[in-house]
């Protein structure tokens, strides 16, 4: 048994998960009334969900209260990354739909409440801000949950003895390493929730409302394979591919699954330890990034919202698509981390181009239908550019300080 053990642990975990999605991918077309496999995926994201906000607490403190000088300037400059990536991914979503513009026959209109404009999203920011700190954890509002771990980081670097930030420093550890055992179950997680996709909906949801969901695809693919290497390797001036692949590789496919930026923190964290990254910076970096980088966001903001118009037989002129790209990014930024959290942002975007609340909440329907390849396409995107844009923005440390930058 140890030596099962063993082979498993030891071998790659992108092979592991390779194999638990071909056997779910089997089992879900072959052996449909196996739907205890699914349990295996409930699991799974269950536990990421669990450890993930604690993580983010106690690393942020943790790392606040014993951060070295210099990690400021990092964090301005991915904060840059994660808001140009996410403004660009808008815009090219605005080009495309009018390249391919999209029309849809609309469903019955989604029950979910939608926020109505930007007003109530930064209402809704603020206050999850303030949120009761035990409350943000047991919900997982990684806004609140940032808040007062930065809160609580400066106040400890300020106030606290040597002692007392060790102590949190092997709090963290323990908290790290409960991931890294949770990570271990990926390939089963990975193999239940391929299971319950192909279940459900066979292969019938890349027929259904085709056109709208090649769209959708194809913007991300472009972004994620065209645009952020182009930011990448303007930056650091070097080929970026290398690194594009393995944060796609390494963090994207588990992301996919998913279907959660929050639940995928553990995994990018995991994968910046990899990559050589200070743990100081991206223990917070890559929180932020789950609440603010919201590249596969905008697109589906910008993309549902404009052939929402087009249905509608509304035209929407270049001033107006332009603000509408800001508009998405901000809206975006407000978009929580969790499956389809972007959708429900569609009606706010909607009420720019003069397309009523019923007809929206028809394509946030619309977007649940094909949120199976739309939502884990934009997760996918999200998260892995989590963790190009952390690496980016400590690489171009490493770039002034002589270091050799290894992908």
């Amino acid at each position: 048994m140890k030596n099962v053990f063993k082979l498993y642990t030891q071998s790659p975990l992108i092979l592991r998960i390779a194999i638990g999605l071909i056997i779910g991918a089997v089992l879900g077309l072959w052996v449909p009334g196996a739907s205890f496999v699914g349990i295996f995926g409930e699991i799974f994201v269950g536990a990421l969900k669990a450890i993930a906000p604690i993580l983010v607490f106690v690393l942020v403190i943790s790392s606040l209260a014993s951060a070295g000088k210099g990690i400021g300037k990092r964090f301005g400059t991915v904060i840059m990354f994660y808001m140009i990536s996410t403004l660009l991914a808008a815009m090219l979503a605005v080009v495309a739909s009018y390249i391919f513009p999209v029309t849809v026959p609309l469903t019955d209109a989604a029950t979910q409440s939608a926020p109505a404009g930007l007003g109530e999203v930064f209402r809704t920011l603020l206050g999850n801000m303030v949120m009761n700190p035990v409350t943000a954890l047991s919900q997982g509002n990684y806004i609140g949950i940032l808040t007062w771990a930065v809160i609580l980081g400066l106040a400890l670097r300020m106030g606290a003895g040597e002692k007392t930030k060790e102590i949190f420093a092997d709090i963290s550890n323990a908290v790290s390493k409960t991931v890294a055992w949770v990570i271990q179950l990926a390939p089963f997680g990975i193999m239940g929730l391929v299971f319950s996709s192909v279940n459900e909906y066979g292969l019938d949801i890349f027929t259904q409302y085709g056109k709208l969901l090649l769209v959708l695809v194809g913007c991300m693919l472009a972004m994620a394979l065209i645009v952020s290497p182009a930011i990448v390797g303007i930056a650091l001036r070097r080929n970026p591919y290398p690194l594009v692949l393995r944060c796609l590789r390494e963090s994207g496919i588990t992301a996919f699954f998913t279907r959660s930026s929050a639940a995928n923190i553990p995994v990018n964290m995991a994968l910046c330890e990899k990559l050589g990254l200070d743990r100081e910076y991206y223990s917070v970096s890559i929180p932020l990034g789950a609440t603010i980088n919201m590249d596969g966001a905008a697109i589906t903001i910008t993309v549902m919202s404009l052939a929402a118009a087009f249905s509608q037989g509304i035209e929407v002129n270049i001033l107006i698509a332009i603000i509408l790209s800001f508009v998405a990014t901000l809206g975006a930024c407000g978009a929580s981390g969790v499956a389809g959290g972007s959708l429900l942002l569609i009606p706010m975007a909607c009420s720019l181009l003069g397309v009523g609340q019923d007809v929206a909440m028809q394509m946030v329907g619309v977007g649940f239908i094909i949120g199976v390849v739309q939502d884990s396409l934009e997760t996918a995107l999200n998260s892995s550019s989590d963790v190009l844009f952390c690496a980016t923005a400590e690489y171009l440390e490493w770039k002034k300080q002589g270091k050799e930058i290894k992908f």
